[in-house]
């Protein structure tokens, strides 16, 4: 029998504060946590859901020198872009917090000082790649080479993003600094690190004798670690943005961001407790709390040896009762990539997809990457809307309630003598809520809305097998039971749906015009008296056209056909093929002056300029961020493709071309007509 637990902390990983929030994100981590946090509430569980913004490590150093920014100025910007996503989708934190606080500071430099008095860091010399014409020890993620494993040639000095193979910068062949572009240094450094290899016979113990019941992909990953043995690993890092350690020898250096990060879950609930009045240590130190921490499979590791060594090191805090971590979900085939903006981001989806948050969740939870990876679709998104939340959920509740009003002026009627078909559905009615707690229970997401729209399906047959519009005039009382159980299905889908759909859930208690239910009561058929008023119908769900799902899927494939021109670069030929002189009189070549000049949004390879062409000011896009900064263009004069028709890239309509030669090493130069050429001149 499973432990009854009197409290529950609810972690959802952190988020890197160095981006918008995608599609996989959600599938992954946010929303299966938070079906599971509101199905607990549901229960009158006692919940700490808690995440908050990952704020530190080499990423975020690497995009504010990309941006000319702060860190700080990134990670806010982000930070706040997140927390508002999150907050439109539904996703029900009892906090956001971040890592940059001032109170987060102090509970992992608290935590850092307690582990080194206590003697559980082990200082090391060791040997770190580092940059001589940068004069700084590199990160793992400042490096990038070829993965010794697939071939990638983009792989971190972490982790190869082609194939999610764990790397150490060693392993990287041909590794390069990120910040010179040149091959990096051995040099010594000294470091913290956390003695892995003593906890192996623990980890064994607790982890893979005590915990086979958690997922087969957690599982899995996680014995394969522990079978291939355990080395002490670093919690510092030689880098400025981050917190300092605050021991001594420590100087300019900072906590390692996957020491520092996880902590994050402690000095959030801390300042969720000093701001409602409750005791952080009751969820993270008695024996009656249960800790669960929902993650993408890239963080398995961290959650299920590094943090959980990390705890037991520590030696006051619980261990987490399960990390039911998920796949990958790939969009429409391949693989969600940020850098190459193969993604759909929350904040898009919200603007384009006005009040249809619950479409996205449902979507998503259909195709949840459970114990492997899965796909996402615009036209399964469709289909999932139109098919099954339309046909099925919304048109059996919308057929209930305009039926009522149309024959019973809106009021709940009586129910009456039961016939077989009555009793075979009320049965149906009190099973279905048990399996999809069971499931839910289980963490197995995707089965328990199977069986959450299970419930509508019976509601929508029902009404389908009986027909109450052809019984009205020659048996009025059998159409009101047929509407009375109609109806109190309905208000069991307010209970059983909101965990998945919390917006559908409430249009649906305003149409009934009732209070939240409790868990406790789905399964009941007395939920609605008779003559209770309900308010008028409104639809739940609306069909989504192929014009709207076109649109989506035509922003892919323009995304994709610019990632492919971009990696293409600029093609040097011997010579193009021979044109007539009438052809080259058609190019209108002019002079223009960059006034301005800035990366575009979530592309590495385009640079947006404002170029002042005499009468007039255009803005142009050139994929050549990899060449120049978008400072050094800034008052240049370059030649302008003046009469080359617009084109949208990535939004943002470019109406013209920069002129570039390449030169035998693959080095770019404007091509410039001079610094006295009047801007607008034509070229002749």
């Amino acid at each position: 029998m499973a432990k009854e637990y009197k409290r529950h902390t609810i972690t959802a990983a952190l988020p890197y504060a160095n981006g918008p929030v995608h599609i996989g994100h959600l599938a992954g981590v946010y929303v299966p946590a938070d079906i599971y946090v509101r199905y607990l509430r549901s229960k009158n569980k006692d919940v700490a859901f808690v995440c908050g913004s990952d704020e530190h490590g080499v990423a975020i150093e690497l995009r504010a020198r990309k941006e000319g920014k702060t860190p700080q100025q990134v990670v806010d910007f982000y930070h706040n872009q997140i927390k508002e996503s999150f907050s439109q989708f539904g996703i029900s934190f009892d906090i956001y917090h971040r890592t940059s606080s001032q109170l987060h500071h102090e509970t992992a430099s608290d935590y850092f000082k307690k582990m080194e008095s206590d003697g559980k860091f082990s200082v090391q010399i060791s040997e770190q790649f580092f940059d001589e014409s940068e004069q700084q020890f590199l990160a793992d993620r400042y490096i990038k080479g070829t993965c010794p494993n697939c071939g990638y040639e983009e792989a971190y000095g972490d982790q190869c993003e082609n194939c999610g193979t764990t790397l150490s910068p060693a392993e990287l062949k041909n590794p390069k600094s990120m910040l010179s572009g040149e091959s990096p240094m051995m040099k010594e450094t000294k470091h913290w690190y956390l003695p892995l290899d003593e906890y192996e016979p623990w980890l064994k113990e607790w982890l893979l004798d005590g915990h086979k019941e958690w997922k087969s992909n957690v599982y899995g990953q996680c014995k394969s670690w522990i079978d291939n043995g355990l080395r002490p690993r670093p919690m510092t890092r030689d880098l400025k943005w981050g917190i300092p350690v605050p021991v001594e020898g420590g100087e300019g250096k900072v906590l390692y961001v996957w020491f520092d990060a996880p902590i994050g879950y402690i000095s959030a609930t801390k300042q969720w407790a000093d701001d409602t009045g409750k005791n952080w240590e009751d969820y993270w130190k008695s024996e009656d709390a249960r800790l669960l921490h929902f993650i993408g499979k890239d963080n398995i590791v961290f959650h299920c040896i590094i943090f959980p060594t990390l705890l037991k090191a520590e030696g006051s805090y619980i261990l987490p009762d399960n990390v039911p971590a998920n796949e990958f979900l790939n969009l429409e085939g391949n693989k969600i990539s940020t850098s190459r903006n193969w993604a759909v981001w929350l904040h898009e989806y919200l603007e384009e997809f006005p009040e249809k948050q619950d479409v996205l969740r449902y979507t998503l939870t259909a195709n949840a990457p459970e114990t492997k990876d899965n796909d996402f679709t615009w036209k399964d998104f469709q289909t999932r809307n139109n098919s099954e939340l339309v046909a099925i959920f919304g048109n059996f509740v919308n057929r209930a309630v305009v039926l009522t009003h149309k024959y019973f002026e809106g009021k709940v009627p009586a129910r009456h003598e039961l016939m077989p078909i009555d009793n075979e559905v009320i049965e149906a009615v009190s099973k279905a809520p048990s399996k999809v707690a069971d499931a839910l229970d289980q963490f197995k997401f995707r089965e328990a809305l199977s069986n959450m729209m299970e419930l509508a399906r019976i509601g929508n047959k029902y009404l389908a097998d009986t027909e109450p519009w052809k019984l009205i005039k020659e048996d009025k009382s059998r159409v009101e039971t047929i509407l009375n159980i109609a109806l109190q299905i309905s208000a069991n889908l307010s209970i059983v749906c909101e965990p998945f759909l919390p917006f559908t859930a409430d249009r649906l208690l305003s149409i009934l015009n009732t209070k939240k239910l409790q868990w406790k009561a789905a399964g009941g058929m007395d939920f609605l008296s008779a003559n209770h008023q309900l308010n008028k119908a409104s639809l739940l769900f609306e069909k989504i056209e192929d014009k709207d799902v076109e649109k989506q899927v035509n922003k892919l494939m323009e995304t994709k056909k610019m990632n492919e021109e971009a990696e293409k670069g600029p093609e040097v030929p011997v010579f193009k093929e021979e044109i007539i002189f009438d052809d080259f009189m058609k190019m209108d070549l002019r002079v223009g002056e960059i006034k301005t000049a800035e990366k575009v949004e979530k592309s590495n390879k385009l640079l947006k300029f404002t170029v002042d062409m005499g009468l007039e000011t255009r803005t142009i896009l050139s994929g050549v961020a990899k060449h120049f900064t978008a400072e050094e263009m800034v008052g240049k004069k370059v030649t302008v493709m003046a009469n080359l028709a617009p084109r949208k890239i990535m939004g943002i309509e470019s109406q013209g071309m920069l002129l570039f030669a390449e030169n035998s090493d693959g080095k770019l130069i404007a091509v410039s007509p001079g610094i006295d050429a009047q801007n607008g001149a034509t070229i002749a």
